[in-house]
This record gives C-alpha cells, sequence and structure tokens, in this order.
C-alpha cells in the first residue's frame, strides 16, 4: 500500500521529477564519478600502469606536503585571502541591500540594483585584464591620475606582495556584492511590515527599525550563507590568482590551489598522485570546517544547515 502511494504522488509530480533529473545526472557525473580517481592521492601513479596498476604508498603523498618547507605558508595565504573574502564577502552585500531597502522602488533604486549585478556577468579573464590595465603605473588610469597629482610615476601595485590580499578580494566584491545582495533582498521582503508600522507610531528611528527589525530578519540567512562560505574556506580557486601572479608577489599570493594546479599541470614532471593528495587534504580540511562552523552556529544562533 505504501509503494502504491509513493508511486502515485511521484506519478503526479513527474514533471517536477523529471526536472529533477538532470541536476542529479549533472552531480553524478562531474562530482561523484571523479571520485574514483581519488584512489592515486595513495598511490605512485604511472600513466604506463594506470589507476589500477600504480603501486600502492599509502599517506606518503600527505607527508611529503605536510613537511615541504613552504607549506606553512601556502595555508597562511590561503586562510589570509579566503577568511578576509569571506568576511567582506558578506557584510558588503548585506549593507547594499539593507540600503536598497530603504530606497523607494523607482529608477534610481532599478539603476542602482541593475549596475551592481552587471559585474556579476564579468568573466575572471577580462576582470583580470581590466585591473592589470587599470594598475599599470605608467599608461594606466592609476599611474595617469598618480601622474597628474603629484608629478611622478607610482609604484607598481601590482608588485607589492602585501597589496594582492586586497586587491584579490576587493575586485571579487565589487564583481559579486550585487549579486550575492539578491538573497539579502528577497529575505527583506519578508519583513514583517506591521512591526516597522508599530516602531514608527513609537517614534523608532530608520536605523532603529533597521536595528532591530530588518537585521533580525535576515540574520538567519546571513548565517547560513556563512556556514557555507566555511565550507569553501581552504578553496581559494587558482585561476584569478595565476592571472595576477607574478614572481615579485608569490610569498602573499601562492595558495594551496595554485600549488595544486603548478604540480599537475605546470611542472617539468608533472605529479598528479601529489597533486590529487593535496587537493583532498584541502577538501578534507573544508569538510572538517563546514560541520564545526555548522555546530557552533546550531549551539549560538539555532540556525543550521541540518
Amino acid at each position: 500500500m505504501g509503494k502504491r502511494v509513493t508511486w502515485k504522488k511521484i506519478k503526479t509530480a513527474r514533471q517536477l521529477y523529471l526536472m529533477l533529473f538532470l541536476p542529479l545526472l549533472y552531480l553524478l557525473i562531474f562530482c561523484y564519478a571523479p571520485m574514483f580517481g581519488i584512489q592515486i592521492a595513495f598511490k605512485d601513479f604511472s600513466y604506463k600502469k594506470g589507476i589500477w596498476g600504480s603501486e600502492w604508498i599509502g599517506l606518503e603523498h600527505f607527508i611529503d606536503f605536510l613537511g615541504d618547507r613552504k607549506f606553512y605558508q601556502y595555508l597562511i595565504n590561503t586562510l589570509r585571502i579566503s577568511v578576509y573574502a569571506m568576511v567582506a564577502g558578506n557584510i558588503v552585500p548585506l549593507f547594499l541591500a539593507l540600503c536598497l531597502n530603504i530606497i523607494k522602488p523607482g529608477i534610481f533604486k532599478r539603476s542602482v540594483q541593475m549596475i551592481s549585478y552587471l559585474p556579476h556577468f564579468i568573466s575572471v579573464v577580462v576582470l583580470c585584464g581590466i585591473l592589470i590595465q587599470m594598475l599599470n603605473p605608467i599608461v594606466g588610469l592609476y599611474g595617469s591620475l598618480a601622474k597628474l597629482l603629484t608629478g611622478e610615476r607610482p609604484p607598481d601595485v601590482l608588485s607589492i606582495p602585501s597589496a594582492y590580499p586586497h586587491l584579490h578580494v576587493w575586485s571579487g566584491v565589487w564583481q559579486n556584492a550585487g549579486w550575492n545582495s539578491i538573497i539579502y533582498t528577497a529575505a527583506l521582503a519578508n519583513s514583517d511590515q506591521q512591526l516597522h508600522e508599530a516602531a514608527q507610531i513609537d517614534g523608532a528611528s530608520r536605523l532603529q527599525r533597521i536595528w532591530h527589525i530588518d537585521i533580525p530578519t535576515i540574520l538567519p540567512t546571513f548565517v547560513i550563507l556563512v556556514i557555507m562560505n566555511a565550507g569553501r574556506l581552504m578553496s581559494v580557486g587558482y585561476e584569478k590568482v595565476l592571472l595576477l601572479q607574478n614572481s615579485l608577489i608569490l610569498s602573499y599570493s601562492e595558495t594551496i590551489s595554485t600549488y595544486v594546479y603548478k604540480q599537475a599541470f605546470a611542472s617539468s614532471r608533472a605529479d598528479f598522485g601529489y597533486s590529487t593528495a593535496v587537493g583532498l587534504f584541502d577538501s578534507a580540511i573544508n569538510i572538517i570546517l563546514l560541520v564545526l562552523v555548522n555546530l557552533l552556529s546550531k549551539k549560538v544562533t539555532e540556525t543550521s544547515l541540518w
């Protein structure tokens, strides 16, 4: 009887299940099927012998990575950029959503939303090209303005190691702040208008209403996004870093992601086993951080993913 009811529900909602089929197929092909190759992280991988024929060496790759003299540098660089990006990348969209919520619907509000959303659709390659051209100390906008105001050529920002994290993070904030604010704007739409009316009658200012009504409304959404970002804390990504990177700023820009890429594809002796081990280590730390932050959030705010 239970099976009949289940199949009847599936038949009734067959269109929804059909729509769900393609995303599930995508996950199976591109997320779960590649997990078969994770085993080379524990093997001395050889092209001739293949995955199954390669010699099993256990945790040797992991030990080599943890014993690398630059391991702590890669780890610190990764955490510096990712934590910085997580804080700025959540606070700025939240602030933007609160500001847009204050503005009355009209041409100005729609224009601000459109302008803030557009950078999200710029590819990473184009964004890095824009940054390189604008920050050129000789022919770029940055160099031209500095020459006009001071009469001297400014220093090359792209060659200053300590400037790289700020450049990486704030260019990403500019690109994605508008797009990321959409979810906060949607959450604010559920704000109880009766509370705002009651607060206005009691003489509450706009700032007080934001602090006591709007922020508590979107706080659960904010916490969920922070938890999800914590699960990607060790995954800075290598595309943007490699496009902006040069030999002068390696001490601040070389991360675990770029190290994995270089070991697999930019080395004279491509070591796929070692790079897979480093990537697996990175993913394992992300999972641990996700679980820990979720547990902490559940205890402190009673909001969690599970």
